[in-house]
């Protein structure tokens, strides 16, 4: 690491210490004593969303906790649980090292997550997820899920 004070191409590491995004390390210059702090970040590769209608946008953890959000309004989860589990979601694509992912299938898993969570909220997120398009259609996935909750137990 060059000195900023005198421009001398080495320094060494006195003190390492890991924050919420970054490495903070203190540094020492070998030729001038001088002594300063860097950061390291991870550079985060873009992880792009591509929409039912083709288009592609950035993945945007914020529109996928709305979404979340909405459906668990006047249902006793916590905010916590949904921050989570839209970390969990964004973590598990990043550790398959995708670069982008289908709105399908983050939709499926945010359906997967909300399973476990409430029920309630499950069915008006697929609700509007799947865009049924009409009662019956509504009314067999409400079947297979209560079918797949008899088949847990």
């Amino acid at each position: 690491m060059k000195c900023p004070y005198c421009n001398y191409p080495d320094s060494k590491v006195i003190d390492s210490r890991p924050s919420d995004e970054a490495i903070r390390r203190r540094r020492e210059c070998v030729q001038c004593g001088g002594r300063f702090t860097t950061y390291e970040r991870i550079e985060k590769t873009p992880l792009m969303v591509i929409k039912k209608d083709k288009t592609v946008e950035s993945f945007d953890p914020e529109k996928l906790l709305n979404g979340m959000i909405r459906s668990c309004e006047k249902r006793p989860v916590k905010m916590a649980t949904l921050e989570e589990i839209a970390r969990n979601i964004e973590k598990s694509i990043r550790n398959e090292f995708k670069k982008e992912v289908t709105s399908t299938e983050l939709g499926n898993r945010v359906m997967e997550a909300l399973k476990d969570v409430d029920e309630v909220a499950y069915v008006r997120f697929a609700s509007v997820y799947r865009q049924f398009k009409d009662v019956s259609s509504f009314m067999e996935e409400v079947n297979k899920f209560i079918d797949d909750r008899k088949g847990e137990k």
